[in-house]
């Protein structure tokens, strides 16, 4: 029978802080707790030396009605309740293979990476939400061990879960694990022309396709053309699918 310990890989194993790693840590739950009231979606900080979270935010749809307080009592037992039963299975798969990634990387370099991956939860009402988790660490050990990793859960474009991928910060190429295979690959980096990041960047900020046109002095058919171009590139059907897209791989 699965349980939560079973979350938390003995690669990463954090026994004991020093006094040198705790005063990493002073006052940063202040700046977690700021950011996560100007942000839309759901804010984990996990603590992997008691095994469990630190911090959850609020959030109606991805804590499956529970509170926020709830969820951090509940710890990773939180995922075991609301997942899925085949994407339990994948989320053991994602914390092996994601450690053993970690373990390959000089400790200095550790703090810089990222993981992102979806899978289903079960909300309130009973029904599958494809969700997003992205997570990197915050704080590492003088061992090289992540002991505190923040994550955020935002729902996914995707249309499966999966999608297990890993990035360096400043660095826009990114590593895709191979489910089949069961190795990593790096795929060819999609590339946006400027009027696609343009038409990008003033669609996140709320404007309509007339509205576009307006501000860079171009017809609203030439503006659905790039969308579409736009949308074939990215295999998305929506503009809001599309930034997700390129929020969800660093394209912007």
């Amino acid at each position: 029978m699965q349980k939560a310990d079973d979350f938390f890989s003995f690669k990463n194993t954090v026994t004991e802080i020093s006094k040198e790693d705790f005063l990493q840590t002073s006052y940063y739950l202040n700046s977690i707790k700021a950011f996560a009231r100007l942000n839309n979606n759901c804010v984990f900080v996990s603590d992997y030396m008691k095994k469990g979270f630190e911090y959850v935010s609020e959030h109606p749809l991805f804590l499956c009605g529970n509170t926020a307080k709830e969820v951090k009592e509940m710890g990773y037992n939180f995922y075991l309740k609301h997942v899925t039963k085949e994407d339990i299975q994948l989320l053991f798969k994602i914390q092996k293979i994601a450690f053993d990634f970690y373990e390959t990387i000089p400790r200095k370099e550790r703090i810089d990476y990222s993981i992102s991956y979806d899978f289903h939860l079960i909300n309130k009402e009973g029904k599958k939400i494809l969700v997003n988790r992205k997570l990197t660490p915050l704080f590492l050990t003088n061992s090289g061990k992540i002991w505190k990793a923040i994550a955020i859960v935002s729902l996914s474009n995707s249309n499966h879960s999966g999608n297990i991928k890993i990035y360096k910060k400043g660095n826009q190429r990114y590593l895709q694990y191979n489910e089949e295979g069961d190795f990593w690959e790096s795929p060819e980096v999609i590339k946006l022309t400027e009027r696609e990041r343009e038409i990008i960047h003033l669609s996140m900020r709320g404007f309509k396709v007339e509205e576009i046109a307006n501000e860079i002095s171009l017809s609203p058919n030439t503006i659905k053309f790039h969308r579409k171009r736009l949308f074939e590139k990215l295999e998305v059907s929506s503009i809001s699918d599309a930034i997700s897209f390129v929020k969800n791989n660093n394209l912007t």
